[in-house]
């Protein structure tokens, strides 16, 4: 008792404090606290989740360039409800999880070999991304066209509103992103599955229309079993009106299609949209790489907000979105994001060692983006330097091309 006494005269007569001790300990962005390197701020006390402090150092102000309110523009599929099911799983993000999602809504899904997410049709389009496996996936239009093809890893897939369709799993695991063009994706009305159908219309209807006994409608599942176990059927699809092929096609084939030339080196690009796959009207997308330390360049998109699915890596990004408003966010594998159509932006990757994945979506039939460093390089250079305050000759010496990923 008598040395605990001493110890907290010594420590009143030198002005410590438990926090004083803390911050002279280290703590600090790095240590989950919210103290930086000039004493501001101060550590946590009550209740926080150490692991998210750790991994979202930028949350707790690491960026004093942050400024205003803006709203979450972050949800993690770790933070989903994921969906069991015989054959696989799926797990959803929609305008509930990340209000500021209002154009997209997504899901990652996962097939076991033979598996069949159940024959099913939206009223929004379907765009999907497989990242691992091979898969079967097929559709018929209006026209009675079809399409049953195989794709492999990189590959996208398109169905358009109202196309009834299916994928089916053809290694022993497989998995993809899916995005659909409307936020409140789970809002009723918007997917039909088959089951569900047959299951809710009088058998003597069902019999009269498909020319069968009623008994032979006895077994379909109810309620719809979404993904359920299956074989792989060899037998190919023929008669109706043909297959869709050429630009008609809801199959993209990466093999098929060459990265873009990225000026800045910092990385890789695929850009997927009407130019380079015609039957994807609705849902435009570039895939991309970025080499440890490299940045995609300062920009905003002029024609549709940009939604973000992190598949490997780490990196950040700060969206500005008008009137001195700012926000930065760490991403990480298995994060989305959503930035506002306009919104000015860049992301970096934040590894020495790893490239950062990702992919980007737009409600669109076309990729569009402004580059910031473009558009000051092909402005008056006098406007530009009176403008921000700096030299001219620094204005006529920006790259009048877009760099798009910096090494």
């Amino acid at each position: 008792m008598r040395v605990l006494q001493v110890a907290s005269i010594l420590l009143a007569a030198c002005g410590a404090t438990g926090s004083t001790i803390k911050r002279q300990s280290g703590g600090g962005f790095a240590d989950g606290q919210p103290i930086d390197s000039d004493g501001r701020g101060a550590p946590f006390s009550g209740g926080t989740n150490h692991e998210l402090d750790l991994q979202n150092p930028d949350n707790l102000g690491r960026q004093t360039t942050d400024s205003g309110v803006v709203p979450n523009l972050k949800w993690s599929f770790s933070d989903s409800r994921t969906r069991i099911l015989r054959g696989g799983w799926v797990r959803e993000q929609v305008i509930t999880d990340l209000p500021s999602s209002r154009d997209i809504a997504s899901a990652q899904q996962h097939l076991t070999k033979g598996s069949i997410r159940e024959l099913h049709w939206h009223r929004v389009a379907e765009w999907g991304y497989l990242y691992a496996g091979s898969i079967r996936v097929s559709g018929v239009d209006h026209n009675g066209q079809f399409q049953a093809t195989v794709l492999q890893e990189g590959d996208v897939w398109y169905f358009p509103e109202g196309v009834g369709h299916t994928v089916q799993g053809l290694d022993d695991e497989n998995e993809f992103l899916l995005i659909f063009d409307d936020g409140d994706f789970d809002a009723v009305g918007t997917t039909f599955n088959l089951d569900d159908w047959i299951t809710h219309t009088p058998k003597a209807v069902l019999a009269k229309n498909f020319g069968l006994p009623e008994a032979v409608f006895n077994t379909v599942p109810s309620p719809n079993p979404y993904i359920t176990n299956g074989t792989i059927d060899p037998r190919n699809v023929t008669g109706g009106g043909g297959e869709l092929t050429g630009n008609a096609s809801f199959a993209y084939y990466a093999k098929d299609h060459p990265l873009e030339q990225v000026p800045g080196g910092g990385g890789t690009l695929r850009i997927v949209d009407s130019k380079t796959f015609p039957a994807a009207k609705t849902i435009a997308a570039s895939i991309v790489t970025l080499h440890p330390g490299a940045l995609r360049e300062l920009h905003w998109h002029p024609n549709a907000e940009e939604w973000l699915y992190f598949h490997k890596g780490q990196g950040r990004a700060t969206v500005y979105i008008g009137s001195a408003a700012a926000r930065t966010f760490n991403f990480r594998a298995g994060d989305t994001g959503v930035f506002p159509d306009n919104s000015g932006h860049y992301i970096e990757n934040t590894s020495e060692t790893e490239d950062l994945v990702w992919v980007e979506i737009y409600k669109s039939d076309r990729v569009e983006d402004i580059s910031l460093t473009q558009w000051l390089a092909l402005t008056p250079a006098g406007i530009v330097a009176r403008t921000l305050n700096i030299p001219v000759e620094v204005v006529e010496n920006l790259k009048k091309e877009k760099q798009i990923l910096i090494g």
